[in-house]
């Protein structure tokens, strides 16, 4: 992969084989991010966990304090009185069976997350092949399976984020913006860790945090100490 001046450059300030303290790797990661939009910094978190195991999956939600300073959208299927709720509570669309057509035929994906109340799951699992592999199926575990959709559509707009293992036992979730305060990155990067280190599996022995990189959209990754996260 060719990289460009700017990403050369700027990867010189950073040392592959040093595992970073949490503030340092935060710091380069804001000097690294040199393009001309707003990055951005995501935290990729390898953990010690083998999702082909039941007992060692790992998925949950978690609110970041500062949010994540991206614009979400949100679909949300209901009905009657909670579709009025939904609709109040700032959801960006509302429906029912009649989303169904538009999704699968029309290609409309115009939203980042989708809630559905309980009693439409049996709707929404039609869609399950389609929403599935791009990771927008509706989940209780994320907490977006539920009866309070004004709740829900609350907490997502504030800057929750779900986080799950990939197929390789790593979890990708966006932390901020490269214009937030490495204040700001930090209290958000530190709230994941935390909600990660709790949602532990039991069932895993060991180390835990395998690996964890800071990275922006373009810039170099930066390794921080998992030791020192725990």
């Amino acid at each position: 992969m060719k990289r460009g001046k700017k990403y050369i450059e700027a990867a010189k300030a950073v040392d592959r084989g040093t595992l970073y303290d949490k503030e340092e790797a935060i710091s380069l990661v804001k000097k690294t991010s040199v393009a001309k939009f707003d990055e951005t910094i995501e935290a990729h978190i390898r953990t010690g966990c083998d999702g082909r195991h039941a007992d060692q999956q790992i998925r949950g939600a978690v609110v970041l304090p500062h949010g994540t300073g991206k614009t979400v959208r949100i679909l949300v299927f209901a009905k009657d009185a909670k579709a009025e709720e939904a609709a109040a509570a700032g959801a960006d669309y509302v429906g029912a069976e009649e989303l169904i057509p538009k999704i699968q035929n029309e290609n409309w994906f115009e939203f980042d997350v989708v809630v559905a109340t309980p009693n439409m799951m049996g709707v929404v699992g039609r869609l399950g092949r389609i929403l599935g592999p791009k990771g927008l199926m509706p989940n209780p575990k994320a907490g977006t399976v539920t009866m309070d959709v004004a709740k829900a559509i609350q907490e997502i707009k504030a800057g929750k984020i779900e986080y799950r293992l990939d197929k390789t036992n790593i979890i990708h979730v966006p932390i901020g913006k490269a214009s937030f305060t490495e204040e700001q990155l930090a209290d958000n990067f530190q709230t994941l860790i935390d909600a990660i280190n709790k949602a532990r599996p039991a069932a895993v022995k060991g180390q835990f945090l395998k690996s964890v990189t800071l990275t922006s959209t373009m810039g170099p990754g930066v390794k921080v100490n998992p030791a020192k996260l725990s």
